[in-house]
């Protein structure tokens, strides 16, 4: 197979679908690998190195689009992008559709096969290849959150850990899966007061054995919620519906009422958001202020440490895109359920249940695909 990886052309996105290591992997298998020039080079992935791996480097994303059987992504097709697939050919990255009509529509009528890492499953459960970069964007939410809490970023002036004799800040984290746990982590470390919700009473107990005291846990419901978050120095928004938009956990009205100065950051922003507030912003312009609370609203959080990143994600993809490449993509989704969990767009048509409900399509079964 001729695998294609143009250059991330979102705002601030230096990523890239595949690094040298995983260029070198699909070679050796026998598979041809196109890398438009400069892919890499923002995080040092050099064309050289693309070379020595194996790939031959073309200069235009034309070129990769519209030679290329399948191509590797991170981020989700812009529109200039959508409009370069065709039928047939495999589109293999981050999609995050039901909060995008538009995207959606643009990939149904380029009737290619589009498939989400964020909703290819795990054997032992979970998103695997969500996961690396919601660790990231857990971690990243706290160093954001604090950093926006400084009075000359619109920020009540508060450092998060206090000092002795000055009390630390409080931060709320809702949603105790990836995102939220790493979230924990860095802001426990920072020295912060930190209350976590979830409605996962089990997991809620995990947290408790691991931090004791030092953490406080409250089972999520709307009161519990508009509680924390009225006291709350800094907010994290983690929750993850799987393939569908995220809850709107934080009322306009709870934003009116919290400490001015403080901060949200809305870490499920890619999947529309928890805060009734919320709107995408980029690393260039990251925030907004609505009635005096800071919005941290970035779409692609982890585009800030996108080498780490890079790596970090290819660690979680390559196996797929081996299997695709290989097999293609009817009998690697038919060989594989955890795969064909991750087909939402294909042919024309509405793969996935949640992104079918969230934006009003029939929904047509992958498996009825696949013959």
């Amino acid at each position: 197979m001729l695998v294609g990886v143009p250059k991330e052309i979102k705002n601030h996105e230096y990523r890239v679908g595949l690094t040298p290591p995983s260029v070198h992997e699909l070679v050796a298998r026998g598979h041809q690998v196109i890398v438009q020039t400069n892919a890499g080079s923002e995080i040092g992935l050099s064309d050289d190195q693309y070379l020595a791996a194996g790939a031959s480097i073309v200069e235009t994303a034309k070129e990769v689009f519209a030679r290329a059987d399948m191509i590797v992504k991170v981020k989700e097709p812009q529109p200039q992008e959508c409009a370069m697939l065709r039928a047939g050919q495999i589109l293999y990255t981050y999609l995050h559709l039901a909060p995008d009509p538009e995207q959606t529509a643009a990939l149904v009528h380029s009737g290619a096969v589009c498939i989400a890492y964020e909703t290819i499953t795990g054997q032992g459960g979970g998103l695997p290849l969500l996961a690396p970069m919601s660790e990231v964007a857990g971690r990243m939410a706290i160093q954001a959150g604090a950093a926006h809490l400084e009075k000359s970023k619109g920020g009540m002036g508060l450092l998060l850990g206090g000092v002795p004799g000055v009390a630390p800040g409080h931060v709320v984290i809702i949603g105790a899966g990836v995102v939220g746990t790493n979230a924990l982590q860095m802001a426990v470390g920072s020295g912060a007061r930190v209350t976590v919700l979830d409605k996962n009473i089990d997991r809620l107990r995990q947290l408790d054995l691991v931090y004791g005291n030092r953490i406080s846990t409250l089972y999520s419901n709307a009161h519990a919620i508009e509680e924390a978050v009225l006291s709350a120095d800094l907010v994290v928004g983690g929750v993850l519906v799987p393939g569908a938009a995220a809850p709107k956990l934080v009322t306009r009205n709870m934003i009116a009422r919290m400490k001015k100065g403080s901060v949200v950051v809305d870490v499920a922003i890619d999947q529309g958001g928890c805060f009734e507030t919320s709107h995408p912003t980029t690393h260039a312009d990251p925030t907004f202020v609505v009635d005096g609370v800071v919005h941290y609203c970035v779409a692609n959080m982890p585009g800030a440490v996108a080498r780490t990143s890079t790596f970090a994600l290819n660690n979680a993809t390559i196996g797929h895109a081996v299997a695709l490449a290989g097999k293609g993509w009817r009998q690697a989704l038919a060989d594989d359920v955890h795969l064909r969990n991750g087909l939402n767009v294909c042919q024309g048509k509405i793969t996935y249940g949640a992104v079918a409900e969230a934006l009003n399509y029939d929904y047509t079964p992958a498996d009825s695909l696949l013959d």
